[in-house]
């Protein structure tokens, strides 16, 4: 039978590696989501408007902005929502413990 990779993986001194969950609290996992949103929603803003001009697609900037705007919500609410059903575990065991 094969050892786990915890098994086979030592410290120096010869002790077994210690896995650490790494927890985020509410406040980090929002932070962390507007943060990379707000750079979503600037780069999207951008490229919308070189995607437009390049297929003729009239766009007011204000429409831009709204229509965009709409995305950068539902991107925020995916974005947290996924981070809280995931911290600390791997993807596979919140699949698991979420469905089974």
């Amino acid at each position: 039978m094969k050892p786990d990779l915890i098994d086979q993986l030592r410290v120096l001194d010869g002790s077994p590696l210690r896995t650490r969950r790494h927890t985020q609290s509410r406040v980090d996992s929002f932070m962390e989501s507007m943060t990379n949103t707000t750079i979503g929603f600037v780069l999207s803003l951008i490229t919308w408007h070189f995607v437009a001009l390049g297929f003729g697609i009239p766009m007011p900037l204000g429409t831009n902005l709204k229509i965009t705007g709409i995305f950068t919500i539902v991107s925020i609410a995916r974005q947290y929502v996924l981070r809280r059903a995931f911290d600390g575990r791997s993807v596979w065991t919140a699949i698991k413990e979420t469905f089974a």
